[in-house]
């Protein structure tokens, strides 16, 4: 697969998955919301770590400069 996100895109999401883990270990959400929650993040961690996002891939979008 092609990388198709870039760097403000990686960043953000690493942003989002650390505060969704951060709520979660505080307990602040539990239950199936913090289930969710921890999947969210782990996903948004390895599409970052990766570079790709599958969802983008029908759309052909792509956030990384040069593409």
């Amino acid at each position: 697969m092609k990388k198709n996100m870039g760097a403000i895109d990686r960043a953000i999401r690493v942003v989002a998955a650390v505060i969704l883990g951060l709520l979660y270990f505080l307990g602040v959400i539990q239950g199936t919301l913090g289930t969710v929650a921890v999947v969210v993040a782990v996903l948004f961690l390895v599409t970052s770590a990766a570079s790709i996002c599958p969802g983008y891939v029908p759309f052909g979008l792509s956030t990384r400069k040069g593409d």
